[in-house]
């Protein structure tokens, strides 16, 4: 029963956060919402007790989202028009007790309830995170290397053209900034 009602929740809540992406027209919300929509996903693998990929998409799927963020940022000044509404200090209050409630319920659900099992028994030789690991370093090790160089590659290619748009747009602010002194002096 717990492990039903907490299915839907996170089903809802991630078909929510994706569904914000796809239609937010601001960059920080739509991220923001993307990465909570990554954070809601590892929910399932937590409810299937694989504890380790439930881990890994929160530091690695999130993570790559955060990244996405920055450079989001870098690339767009997406802060200018950004204006908060500020809604009831009480209703956000409310909302927050509601998620940290919520958040602690789930937590605490497992150790609560006797009938939570595993769908699939793990065996008592080898645990999730060792499983996994074997599998990714003998199997796999290969296509897992060319991904990290992949993703290095990447990373390094993105720095180096939010550095060149930086500088260009620097260079375009002080030549306006001169531009304006001049045009006050005259």
């Amino acid at each position: 029963m717990v492990e039903a009602i907490a299915f839907y929740l996170f089903a809802f809540l991630t078909v929510a956060m994706f569904t914000i992406t796809v239609m937010s027209k601001n960059a920080l919300y739509a991220m923001s919402s993307l990465a909570a929509g990554m954070i809601f996903i590892s929910a399932f693998f937590f409810l299937l007790d694989a504890d380790f990929l439930g881990v890994v998409q929160i530091i690695v799927y999130s993570g790559a989202v955060m990244a996405l963020y920055a450079f989001g940022m870098m690339f767009f000044d997406t802060t200018k028009d950004v204006q908060e509404k500020n809604p009831s200090k009480k209703v956000v209050f409310f909302l927050s007790g509601m998620v940290a409630l919520l958040l602690v319920l789930i937590v605490l659900s497992p150790m609560i309830s006797d009938k939570v099992k595993a769908l699939y028994p793990v065996s008592d030789e080898v645990g999730n995170a060792e499983a996994v690991g074997i599998v990714l370093f003998t199997k796999y090790l290969v296509p897992f290397e060319v991904a990290a160089i992949m993703l290095l590659v990447a990373m390094i290619a993105g720095i180096i053209l939010a550095s060149k748009r930086m500088d260009e747009s620097i260079t375009l602010k002080i030549d306006e900034e001169i531009e304006r002194s001049k045009g006050e002096q005259q």
